[in-house]
């Protein structure tokens, strides 16, 4: 998350001296969190999705080949040993990465390549079913 520092300039000048002697502000007010300036989870956990992809896309990726899983309404815990490629074909899932509060929304549709190490709690609230596959080293 991005923030900006801010430094008081704050100057009181007393009444009896007429001497300026700065304002302590509690470092809790020195912060300004620019929520505009966050980066979206995908860039940060460098995951990729293309949304809505093409059936000639499915077709040049081999996607009716893949494994299918398939799972109800329910959280799991997930950590990537390898990159993976999945297409959504049917619900949604959120992806929260560990440590984060934030999520990650992908639908059916969505082609979602997972990086290898990353590692998030996945939320299922319906009917999910998803073509996958492991991508080797140097696969594009």
């Amino acid at each position: 998350m991005a923030s900006i520092t801010t430094v008081p300039s704050l100057v009181s000048i007393s009444r009896s001296t007429h001497h300026r002697r700065p304002i302590t502000v509690p470092l809790k007010y020195q912060t300004i969190k620019a929520m505009g300036l966050e980066k979206p989870l995908e860039e940060l956990y460098k995951v990729k999705v293309e949304r809505n992809v093409s059936k000639d896309r499915l077709m040049e990726l081999g996607v009716s080949k893949w494994s299918m899983w398939k799972t109800g309404k329910c959280k799991l815990p997930w950590d990537w040993q390898v990159d993976q490629l999945v297409y959504i074909e049917e619900g949604e899932v959120r992806v929260v990465p560990e440590g984060s509060e934030r999520y990650m929304s992908f639908v059916a549709g969505d082609l979602v390549r997972y990086p290898k190490w990353f590692e998030a709690d996945l939320f299922f609230n319906d009917f999910y079913q998803e073509r996958y596959r492991f991508r080797a080293y140097g696969d594009d």
